[in-house]
């Protein structure tokens, strides 16, 4: 029986531009990982203000805009899932851009349940391939 060559051409041309993608975005380094180091996974805060302290390991911290293999800025994600891996991470309440290299921040909620997450992002705002992201923590503002 013999096969037809169609059906493998066709999965090719259609991987061809997922491919390209990848190619385009930085890799990140197999043992790269990032995390939030306060508030804790659970926390409840009084008030909305609170400091932010995030940490990483096996990647560089630096400005948006810096071109160094192995080096990113952050992003935080407020109460949204991560952002499409292949685009730029939207500059909104949702996604907080740290493009100054800064390492923590004050942020101010309002009282209720909210997760946060981080995101490394290249140079250019970009996700790395794969994303180097934390886990995603759930807090509680409480009333002050």
């Amino acid at each position: 029986m013999r096969r037809s060559a169609v059906p493998i051409l066709v999965a090719a041309a259609l991987a061809l531009p997922l491919a390209a993608e990848a190619a385009d975005r930085e890799p990140s380094p197999p043992d790269a990982k990032i995390y939030i180091i306060w508030p804790h996974d659970g926390q409840v805060i009084k008030g909305g203000k609170f400091w932010l302290r995030m940490g990483a390991s096996n990647i560089g911290i630096a400005p948006a805009g810096v071109q160094k293999v192995n080096t990113g800025h952050y992003h935080v994600i407020v109460d949204a899932d991560p952002p499409p891996p292949d685009q730029p991470i939207p500059n909104n309440k949702n996604y907080l851009h740290f493009g100054g290299g800064q390492t923590e921040t004050t942020l101010d909620l309002p009282p209720g349940k909210h997760t946060l997450q981080l995101l490394l992002g290249d140079a250019n705002h970009i996700p790395f391939s794969p994303p180097v992201m934390s886990k995603k923590i759930t807090i509680t503002v409480a009333q002050p």
